[in-house]
This record gives structure tokens, sequence and C-alpha cells, in this order.
């Protein structure tokens, strides 16, 4: 697997040529799917699919993270209420310390 720049380098590159940055980032991408496990390589492209199209609505860098995050916190909450629907409500039982 191609090693990843250190953050100075990756800063440099995006700023300075933005197509080798995006065909950096795709390839890593693609790597790191093609790691994971045969079953769970095409939710892992559709995943990435869905955060290029969020990506593509940016209109810059900064953008790009304010819609990546909201995009995150969606799915956090969609996560979060589907394992509050699918288990009971149980109370944690709080020890004393001794």
């Amino acid at each position: 697997m191609q090693s990843l720049p250190n953050f100075d380098q990756l800063v440099h590159l995006a700023a300075t040529d933005p197509q080798q940055f995006t065909l950096l980032r795709q390839r890593l991408i693609e790597q790191t799917i093609n790691q994971a496990s045969p079953a769970m390589q095409p939710r892992l492209r559709a995943q990435q699919s869905h955060i290029d199209r969020v990506i593509s609505h940016a209109k810059n860098p900064l953008h790009t993270n304010i819609l990546l995050q909201q995009e995150l916190l969606r799915q956090l909450q969609r996560f979060s209420q589907v394992l509050q629907s699918q288990s009971p409500q149980q109370q944690a039982k709080i020890l004393p310390l001794k």
C-alpha cells in the first residue's frame, strides 16, 4: 500500500496541484477498500460514492469539511436511532468505587 505523505506535503500538493492531490486521494481510497473483506467492498464503494457526491457540492475546502461533518452527524443520528429501536432500554448498574 502506498504510504501517506505527511500533512505539510499534502497541504502543499493540494495547493499546488489539486489534480494530483485528487488522484492520490482516489488511489489511497481504492487501496483501502481493496484491503477490506470482499463482502464489505460493495458497501464501502457505495459509501465512498455518497461521500464523493457530498464533496461535489462544496464550494471550497472549508465548505467540504462542513458538509462532511453534517453528513457524519446525520449518519450517527440514524445509527443511534436504529440501535435504540432494536434493543430494549436498559439501565446501567453503577457500582461504587472502593
